[in-house]
């Protein structure tokens, strides 16, 4: 498996692959790796010949509130992870590699960003779509993979790639749970027994909903209203949003349709913020 920290070497060995023909998928993450991301890697590397994964704690995703000091990194964990997923190469630049003194060029998407998590983060997507600009424009890569769980993400990241032209596909692999439900996340290894109690609210809240949308439920309202009281029992959870939404657009839906909408939802639990869905 090969590092690489420099954006004049990435470019380099990335206009390589492109020129022997062989496909490249990227996976961008910020480190600290857990089973989510090791599941985009293996899935990568069944649609690619090369895959990428880069590690890249970006400034820009963090709001005043936020300090990008806490945000843990594991990086020997980290690069045995994606050696043992069958990632080719590994992806390290510094913030100064990608944000050279004078860097004042932002790329923003003006629609998607707008809901749900861009409400209460508003700078967070144009720090995600400045960074995937440029790592498209340096690696040039096929696809791109996301987890369902951060399928905002996904699909600003995939209406920026599609509005210019990068040509890159967009790939959302399916959420990663622990056996207890809880989706995989950075932040899993910190909690509790408590907190991590109270957590669970999010994917119990998800599972009561699909089982109402599978029995007939289709009114976006009494889903919603399930949810917020499920979440609402637990003491420690305070509700950032809960909606059900196109799985493209992500407009709030006015119908749960099976394979069309999803229900998304944030919380607070204690100081640390979840966001979790579910397909309908």
């Amino acid at each position: 498996m090969q590092k690489i920290e420099s954006v004049s070497e990435m470019r380099s060995v990335a206009a390589q692959l492109k020129a022997s023909g062989q496909s490249i998928a990227l996976v961008p993450t910020m480190g600290a790796l857990h089973a989510g991301q090791a599941a985009l890697i293996r899935a990568a590397g069944q649609k690619a010949k090369v895959v990428i994964v880069s590690i890249f704690v970006n400034p820009l995703q963090f709001g005043p509130n936020e300090t990008m000091a806490n945000y843990p990194r594991s990086m020997a964990e980290d690069l045995a992870l994606c050696e043992a997923c069958g990632a080719q190469i590994v992806f390290l630049p510094t913030v100064a590699e990608i944000y050279p003194k004078g860097y004042s060029t932002y790329i923003s998407e003006e629609h998607i960003a707008r809901t749900l998590c861009g409400l209460s983060r508003p700078a967070h997507f144009r720090g995600v779509t400045t960074m995937m600009a440029n790592f498209f424009n340096l690696i040039h890569p096929d696809f791109a993979f996301y987890g369902q769980k951060t399928a905002q993400r996904a699909a600003i990241v995939r209406k920026m790639a599609d509005d210019l032209h990068f040509g890159v596909e967009i790939v959302v692999v399916p959420t990663v749970r622990e056996a207890d439900g809880l989706a995989t996340g950075v932040s899993n290894r910190n909690f509790t027994t408590s907190q991590r109690g109270e957590a669970l609210a999010l994917s119990k809240a998800l599972t009561k909903v699909k089982e109402m949308t599978a029995a007939g439920v289709s009114n976006p309202d009494r889903l919603i209203a399930e949810a917020t009281h499920i979440l609402s029992q637990h003491r420690r959870v305070r509700i950032i949003y809960i909606s059900i939404v196109d799985t493209v657009t992500l407009e709030p839906a006015r119908e749960a349709k099976a394979g069309k909408t999803m229900l998304a939802l944030a919380a607070w639990v204690d100081e640390v913020r979840l966001v979790d869905n579910v397909l309908l």
